[in-house]
Order: C-alpha cells, then structure tokens, then sequence
C-alpha cells in the first residue's frame, strides 16, 4: 500500500530473458459482499491454480461482532489499538475472512489457525498447518480487499484505491525505474494518475510476492504500465533471469481502483470472481 512508501531504493539495469506464460480468468463465485457469507463445503486449491477472492468491506463490516469471535487474542488486541473505527472493522473483517477462507481450503477451524512472519513481515501458516502448501496474501484499500491463496508457490496481491490527492509525479521520479518514468510520461495527461497506481500496484504485488520488503527498490526492476500487456514484469536487476522465474497480471476490480497478482512460476490458472481479465495464450 502507498501508507508504506519508504520500503525502496536504487539499482542498475540489464535486459531480460521470457519464457512462455499461459495465464487464464475462470468464473468463479469468489465475491464476499455479506455478512453472512459462509464458504461452500468443498473448497479445493488444485495444483496450479491461484485464487482471488474480493472483500466488500463497506457490505461486511457491519458483523464485527461475528468477525472478532474468529480472531485470535493477539488479533483483537491490534484491531483495538486502531484509533478510527473503520479502519479497526476494516482489519477485523479482512483477518477475519482470511482465517474463514484458509480454514475452509484446510479443514481446520479458522480460530485455532496460527501464523508465522518472515524478516519482513509477509505472513505465511504456521508449521502444523503444512506452511510449505497453502500460501497466502492480502490487501486492502477504500473499501475493498483482495485475498490471494495458492498451494506451493510464493505470492503477493495489492489493491490501490485510485485517489486525487497523491503526489503522482514526485512519486514517480522518487521510485520507479527511468523505463516506467517514460513509459508514464508517455501516457495521455488524463491516463497519469491511473498509471501511476497501475504501475505501483504492479510493483508492490512483485515486492510482497518476493517477501523482500526494504532490500528489494522499487526502481530495481521494471513492470508495463500498459493495460494491454500480459507479460507486466519487464526487467529485473541486478539478476536478469530473476524475471523469468516471476509473472505479474493485472486485476480487474472496477472502476476507482487497479490492482495486481504476482505469482511465482508461468503457467498457472487464476480463478476470480471476474471474466474477460485473461485470454488464454502463449507469450515467448
């Protein structure tokens, strides 16, 4: 999220290698926008797939009370150190929602599940509920959030609220690569300021999905602002063919935000409560 801003800093450029990428939308009833929202009693994560489901928190917070019941002590506790209460219902249907989601893919009760987190802060299960397999991410802005789930593979999602009043431009020359700040450049004055989110969701996804946090600069490695392009991770340095072990996608979660999947790996199938995101296809 852009609250996070100081997390990079510099780098050098080099090109990229590509391999195939074969990325596809299925429809999927995977669209959270009541409270009373139960999972369906047989979720399964195949091999191979990538699942996003999208959070209307505007439509759940509302059972905060039901959302605590699931949260751990330690959880509760950081929900109440929030001073806004929308931000406190926001963290608790979102944690919340995640513990329901994992519980269900896993068979387990969504209290009793317990996390782990790296040296910057991504959270992954714990031990006992086979770490290694089920991966997970979320983010949230505004209104909305995004949870991204997937067996064995490392990934990262992020959601931007597209908002007026961010600097766009000093942002850009700060953090991104000389390539994005011309491709941005490039765009038509009224397409700037969705590109800018465009980009920094892009990136962010790549970050999260990475788990470097601070050791990873923005401007390190570069991704498409276009909104054409399936292939959005461009470059990466100081090692190259780091881009080719990487896929970044666009999401589609309406008007008023941009969003991103990064996902370890090129041949993968994303389900999601939207269609017509991907075509099936071949890039080389």
């Amino acid at each position: 999220m852009i609250g996070g801003i100081e997390k990079c800093r510099g780098a050098w450029e080099l090109p990229v290698s590509r391999i195939g990428i074969n990325l596809r939308t299925v429809s999927h009833a995977m669209h959270i926008s009541d409270a009373n929202f139960e999972p369906g009693p047989e979720m399964i994560m195949p091999d191979g797939e990538v699942h996003v489901w999208r959070l209307d928190l505007d439509k759940v917070v509302v059972a905060e009370s039901r959302w605590r019941a699931v949260l751990s002590q330690d959880e509760i506790t950081r929900a109440d150190r929030f001073q806004f209460a929308d931000v406190r219902q926001n963290f608790t249907a979102t944690r919340a929602l995640l513990r329901i989601l994992l519980g269900s893919y896993l068979t387990h009760n969504p209290k009793q599940l317990s996390f782990l987190y790296g040296a910057n802060g991504k959270p992954s299960l714990g031990p006992s509920h086979g770490a290694a397999e089920i991966q997970f991410n979320v983010s949230h802005s505004g209104t909305r959030a995004l949870i991204a789930i997937t067996r064995g593979r490392p990934l990262g999602v992020d959601i931007e609220q597209i908002r007026k009043n961010v600097d766009c431009e000093s942002l850009t020359q700060r953090y991104f690569s000389p390539c994005e700040q011309d491709a941005l450049s490039a765009l038509e004055a009224s397409e700037h300021c969705r590109g800018f989110f465009r980009c920094w969701t892009r990136k962010e996804s790549y970050i999260k999905a990475r788990g470097a946090g601070l050791a990873l600069p923005l401007h390190a490695f570069d991704v498409s602002v276009s909104q054409a392009d399936e292939n959005l991770l461009l470059a990466t340095r100081p090692a190259a063919s780091e881009a080719a072990l990487w896929s970044i996608c666009a999401i589609a979660v309406g008007e008023g935000y941009e969003a991103a999947l990064c996902c370890k790996g090129r041949d993968w199938v994303l389900k999601s409560p939207w269609t017509g995101d991907f075509n099936e296809s071949t890039r080389r």
